[in-house]
């Protein structure tokens, strides 16, 4: 099941959700107040390459976080 990022339109949380297959979007709600308000965010994943390099999303970044990328 993936995981999903969202932001709470009402009370501007961001939260990550596990999110079954076939689950209406409607279905999804802040677990901060119950909004169903919700925007998806787009996020990057990590990966471990065959060499068991870091688990930068970006291709050629050897950074280990994201934090400063612009």
């Amino acid at each position: 099941m993936p995981i999903f990022e969202y932001r709470c339109s009402k009370c501007n949380k961001k939260f990550e959700l596990l999110v079954g297959v076939g689950k209406e979007s409607d279905e999804l709600k802040c677990p901060g107040c119950g909004s169903k308000d919700l925007s998806k965010l787009f996020s990057t994943f990590g990966f471990k390459g065959e060499n068991g390099g870091g688990t930068s999303g970006c291709g050629t970044c050897t950074a280990s976080s994201c934090d400063g990328c612009g």
